[in-house]
Order: structure tokens, then C-alpha cells, then sequence
């Protein structure tokens, strides 16, 4: 009867494992196919998570917890962690707390992975890293923001880096416009050393801020316009007085044949007259390249000059100069 007993009982657990086994098998699994539903999972895959995904057009899933790769699109309803990849999009649902790479998209509703995109990233919530070519969008960000044209967030605990970077309270944006609440804006003249006048907008943080400014110049007969976008740095800042530092770069145009380029090192020391208006006034370290006429005779000394293309292009370093008052916002 013992035997019996023991025997039944090794039975009814071997059962057990075999059946407990069979469910997990159909709940974390692997899939391969062309797009859905033609791919092992069949018409079952939305409701599947797998730990490998192998589709050549798109993949469907509940979720994914390895490697997920689609020649297409990737669609994660739920949860994604580990990574995936497509050629145009990752759409995630849930979390994603993985890697996902995608050649125009990553859509996803928070997580703290990193997201990497041709084009855009797009988060409804929270996100570690983003890395695109030209929009990251999310909620609060953790690590960096990383984009060609425009960062969007709300809290930056991290740093946005952009041409444009947006945020409610940023912690660090390195960019031409920077705007948040925390951060400090303002609008400026200026005059340097060839009678160039410049209507600028300077935006950043407590370090580092950025330049983006349009100008004429007096001195020109034909090269008037004037612009120029750069980064600049708070060195020093003691009560009213502080002590920047500034790399730009910029030019003149005629909007016709020849150009001249500017790149600039300024040293600005600057005093606040009242806590919303600042001067200021420093030297400068220029390097020019022009090929017009109005250029070649805009600087008369130089600390350094040569001729290339033919005696066409004048190059040169030499030392100037750049003053002005701001409004701070």
C-alpha cells in the first residue's frame, strides 16, 4: 500500500511540473515569422511574452524580456526590458526599462532605459537617456537629453543637450536657446571693434548659457547683414558683478557672391546696474575667413594673416573687442 501510495503521489508531481512547465512555456517564449500573424506565435502573439523576437516586417507582443528585432516595427503592449530594434519603430506601451534602437521612432510611455532614434523619441512619462536626430519628448528626464534640433521635458535632473532645449526646471542645457523656469534669459546690444551691431538673446543656467544674435554692420558697403550663435560660461560671479566667457560663431552677408566668417573668444566681465539690467565690455580673439571685398577691408592689423584659394580667401587672427547692455528676464 506504501508502494502504492508513493507511486501515485510521484505520478500526480511529475504531472504537476510537466503541466506548470507547459504554462510557462506559453507565457515566456521565442518568435520568429514574417509579420503578425504569420510568425510562430500565430494569431496568439499579442497575449505572448517572449524572450527572443525575430520578425522581417513587424512583430507584435504582451511583452518582451530579452531581444526583440523587426525589419520594420516592433509593438510591445505591455512591458519591454533588454533590448529592442527596428528599422522605423519601437512602440511600447508600458515601461521600458531596456535598450531600444529604431531608425525613425521610439515611442514608449515611460521607463528607465535608454532610447535611441533617427528622428524622434517620444516618452509619456519618465526616461534615463535619449538620443535622436531631432526631438526627444519627455517627462522627467534622469541622465541626458540628446538631440539635433528640440528637447522637451519637465524636470531635467540630468542635461539636455540641443540646439533648443525646453524644460520646466532644468539641472543642465547646453544649447543655442535654452528655456526654463529656473534659468536665466536676456536681450542684449552690442558693438565690437568693426562697427558691427548685434541684437542678442543669451539663455541658460547658473553655468553655461547659450548665444543666438542678428546685427548690421555700419562700416560695409555691401557686407551688412550680420549673426552669430555661440555658448558662454559664467567664470566667476561675485554680488553684482560676474565675469563670462564666450566662443561664437557667425558672419556677415550680403546675400550675393563672397562670404566672411567669423569665430570669436570673448572675456566679458559685466556689472548688474540694477538686478534686471547688466553691462558689459571686453576683449576678444578673433579668426576670420572671407572672400569678399568688404571683408578683406574691414580689419587693418592683424596678429597673424595669409592668403589661400589663389590669393581669393584672406585668413587671419587678430585681437578686438565687444561692448554692450543687456536686459535680464
Amino acid at each position: 500500500m506504501n508502494s502504492k501510495f508513493y507511486t501515485t503521489l510521484l505520478l500526480c508531481m511529475l504531472f504537476t511540473g510537466i503541466h506548470l512547465n507547459a504554462q510557462n512555456l506559453k507565457q515566456v517564449r521565442t518568435n520568429v515569422g514574417l509579420t503578425y500573424p504569420l510568425s510562430s506565435n500565430w494569431t496568439n502573439a499579442p497575449k505572448d511574452t517572449n524572450n527572443f523576437s525575430l520578425n522581417m516586417l513587424a512583430g507584435v507582443s504582451a511583452a518582451e524580456r530579452g531581444v526583440a528585432i523587426a525589419g520594420f516595427t516592433n509593438i510591445i503592449h505591455q512591458n519591454a526590458s533588454g533590448f529592442q530594434v527596428a528599422g522605423f519603430s519601437n512602440y511600447i506601451g508600458q515601461q521600458a526599462s531596456g535598450t531600444q534602437v529604431a531608425g525613425f521612432m521610439n515611442t514608449y510611455k515611460g521607463g528607465k532605459g535608454m532610447a535611441i532614434a533617427g528622428f524622434t523619441n517620444l516618452s509619456g512619462g519618465n526616461s534615463a537617456g535619449q538620443i535622436s536626430g531631432f526631438m526627444n519628448k519627455s517627462k522627467d528626464v534622469y541622465a541626458v537629453q540628446l538631440t539635433g534640433f528640440i528637447n522637451l521635458a519637465k524636470t531635467v535632473k540630468g542635461m539636455q543637450i540641443a540646439f533648443i532645449n525646453i524644460a520646466d526646471t532644468a539641472n543642465l542645457q547646453i544649447g543655442i536657446i535654452n528655456l526654463s523656469k529656473n534659468g536665466e534669459k536676456s536681450l542684449g546690444l552690442t558693438i565690437d571693434e568693426n562697427q558691427t551691431m548685434m541684437l542678442t538673446f543669451r539663455s541658460g543656467g547658473n553655468t553655461l548659457y547659450g548665444i543666438l544674435g542678428i546685427g548690421y554692420n555700419f562700416k560695409n558697403k555691401k557686407d551688412k547683414y550680420a549673426y552669430e550663435a555661440g555658448i558662454g560660461a559664467h567664470l566667476l560671479e561675485i554680488r553684482s558683478f560676474r565675469l563670462n566667457a564666450e566662443l561664437t560663431g557667425g558672419g556677415l552677408e550680403s546675400f550675393k557672391r563672397g562670404d566672411y566668417t567669423k569665430s570669436t573668444l570673448r572675456i566679458m566681465p559685466a556689472y548688474k546696474i540694477t538686478p534686471a539690467l547688466e553691462i558689459f565690455g571686453g576683449p576678444s580673439l578673433n579668426f576670420i575667413q572671407t572672400s569678399s571685398e568688404d571683408g578683406k577691408r574691414l580689419t587693418k592689423h592683424y596678429l597673424s594673416s595669409w592668403n589661400g584659394n589663389n590669393n581669393k580667401n584672406l585668413y587671419g587672427f587678430y585681437i578686438g573687442y565687444s561692448a554692450g547692455i543687456q536686459l535680464l528676464f
